[in-house]
């Protein structure tokens, strides 16, 4: 049923904070099994364990295909689900902004119209916990309505979206440089932005507690900047779960810094772990170019002998790493010299240089580097406004004069 301990650890909790009681736990090392994930010999156990406990749901940390989903229903008579329709329930329960709420019934319906045939053949079969009522359908038809049920949504966030990008586009004529909170969920980035900025935003111990963005005012040595408060990322955050999310996610990608917190009392191999998990994310979101801050978070719960054994583990792996305790508002003065450090020297730049066959090398090293805000082509050439840190504007100066481009510097 999972690969590690630590990962079904991840799933109980993520099952409380779905509002689950966890009543028995299971767990096999094996190749998928084709007709259930688990092993026969599994499955019958799975099924005593349900009765014997008066289970009402069993959950799957593995991705569990419609036929499975189907034949465990059957065996235990109980519904069965998996991690990506448990982060669905939780994400649904937490959604309070009526963006985050069609962005849930977005990746919902979209995940529905996937298994959809499948679903209303085993359906028409006879009918099993979570397969209720389908029968009546015709497969084509059940489709459709789905995707019916898709385009209102989309239709519906688009509008949504237009006024975001407008909200930034008025943001970014004021001069206000960005700066958003990212990380593991749980990792305190709530409770950092409520230190940061005097407000309120919800902060408890069950997962997800922040499914859309929040943006305020701070104010360092008479400079103002926006802080973004943004949605906690996950292991195994499935795709369609950051598709659906991306109209959020993207203040992650048009911020101008990125303060990375990481939970620092956890084990060093959980930090090491969950810190590559939000570089993925953060890669994923097209965002990997921009400034980063990690902030090592929650060092009250640590000796300081802990601290810097850990810390000097660490210096190394992650981006301009910095000790803190959002609770205690510990280090927050240094925190804020580094954020000034990084955006007082920041710039925002734009060149144009012909289309070579050293071009696009040179622009997918860009967008692997900086912050490209705007890309146009044309028919013989490719102009381009980006932002960086000083000394890498320099750099990429360098390279477009070697291409026999034109380069010109605004500082921001």
């Amino acid at each position: 049923m999972n690969r590690e301990e630590s990962t079904l650890d991840e799933l109980k909790r993520l099952a409380e904070s779905a509002g689950y009681t966890v009543v028995g736990e299971m767990e096999q090392t094996r190749r998928p099994d084709a007709r259930y994930q688990i092993g026969a010999g599994k499955v019958e156990e799975l099924s005593e364990m349900v009765k014997e406990r008066g289970a009402v749901k069993v959950i799957f940390d593995n991705t569990l295909k419609t036929r499975q989903t189907y034949n465990l229903a059957k065996a235990t008579r109980v519904e069965v689900i998996d991690r990506f329709q448990l982060i669905l329930e939780i994400f649904t329960r937490r959604a309070t902004t009526t963006e985050a709420q069609l962005q849930i019934q977005l990746a919902t319906v979209r995940n529905e119209l996937k298994h959809a045939k499948e679903k209303v053949k085993l359906a028409k079969g006879s009918e099993q916990p979570g397969f209720m009522g389908l029968g009546a359908y015709e497969a084509d038809v059940y489709r459709d309505a789905i995707k019916r049920q898709v385009q209102t949504i989309l239709k519906k966030l688009r509008k949504i979206r237009e006024k975001r990008v407008l909200q930034r586009e008025r943001r970014t004529e004021l001069g206000f440089l960005t700066i958003s909170l990212a990380g593991y969920t749980k990792a305190g980035k709530s409770s950092l932005f409520n230190a940061l900025t005097a407000e309120s935003v919800r902060v408890d111990k069950a997962l997800f507690t922040t499914l859309s963005t929040t943006t305020r005012m701070v104010e360092f040595s008479n400079r103002r900047f926006l802080l973004t408060d943004t949605v906690g990322f996950i292991d195994r955050l499935p795709l369609s779960l950051i598709e659906a999310f991306h109209s959020t996610l993207e203040e992650t990608i048009f911020s101008d810094l990125i303060v990375l917190l990481l939970d620092f009392s956890e084990p060093m191999e959980k930090i090491e772990k969950k810190y590559n998990i939000c570089l993925e994310t953060i890669d994923r979101l097209g965002a990997s170019g921009i400034p980063t801050i990690t902030a090592l978070n929650k060092i009250d719960l640590l000796s300081e002998e802990e601290r810097q054994q850990k810390l000097q583990f660490l210096k190394e792996k992650t981006k301009n790493p910095i000790l803190i305790s959002a609770k205690c508002q510990i280090n927050f003065d240094v925190l804020r010299k580094e954020i000034l450090r990084i955006l007082e020297n920041y710039v925002e730049a734009q060149f144009s240089v012909p289309l070579t066959c050293k071009t696009m090398p040179f622009i997918s090293w860009l967008h692997e580097k900086t912050e490209v805000k705007k890309e146009n082509y044309t028919n013989d050439s490719i102009e381009v406004v980006f932002g960086a840190p000083w000394e890498l504007s320099e750099q990429v100066k360098r390279k477009v004069e070697d291409l026999n481009g034109k380069f010109t510097t605004t500082p921001k």
